[in-house]
C-alpha cells in the first residue's frame, strides 16, 4: 500500500499549526503546558480503548467494560474512568440497588473526542501494514497486544 504524498503546502500549514500550539511557550520555564496535560490521559492505551468500547457499546457496567478491555487491572479501570469523568469524556451513574449499580456512558463531550479517535483509528488501520512493514525492516518487529 502507497502512502499519500503529503505536500509542501500541507507541511507548510501543519507547522503553522504547530507553531500556534507551542510558539508562545518558552520551553525552558514552562511548568504546565496544557496540550501535554490533557494528551496525558486521552490519549493512553486504556483510556482510548474505554472510549471506544463506550462508543460502540453506549453504556457499560465495570465488570462489562473489564472484559472488553482486555489485560487492564480493576485499579487501572477505576482510576481511569475516575479521571475520565472529571475530565467530562463520560458519566456515571449510580444506582442505589442491592447490589449497587454504576452504569458508564460517553458525554457529548466524549463523543467529540470519540470522533477524532475514529479518525486516527482509520488512518492506523489505512497504514498498518506499512507500519508493520516499516518495523519488520528495522528490526522492530516485536508488537504487544493489549
Amino acid at each position: 500500500m502507497d502512502m499519500e504524498t503529503i505536500t509542501e503546502n500541507e507541511k507548510v500549514r501543519v507547522a503553522k499549526k504547530i507553531k500556534k500550539m507551542f510558539g508562545h511557550i518558552d520551553q525552558r520555564t514552562a511548568e504546565y503546558c496544557p496540550i501535554r496535560d490533557v494528551m496525558a490521559l486521552a490519549s493512553d492505551k486504556w483510556s482510548i480503548l474505554i472510549v471506544l468500547y463506550l462508543g460502540y457499546y453506549p453504556i457499560l457496567r465495570f465488570n462489562e467494560l473489564k472484559k472488553k478491555v482486555y489485560g487492564i487491572s480493576n485499579k487501572v479501570l477505576s482510576e481511569k474512568l475516575k479521571l475520565l469523568e472529571a475530565d467530562g469524556y463520560l458519566s456515571r451513574t449510580l444506582y442505589p440497588e442491592v447490589p449497587i449499580r454504576v452504569e458508564y456512558e460517553l458525554t457529548d463531550f466524549g463523543h467529540s473526542y470519540l470522533q477524532k479517535l475514529l479518525d486516527l483509528t482509520e488512518w492506523v488501520t489505512q497504514y498498518s501494514d506499512i507500519i508493520l512493514a516499516n518495523r519488520k525492516k528495522s528490526g522492530k518487529s516485536t508488537t504487544k497486544v493489549f
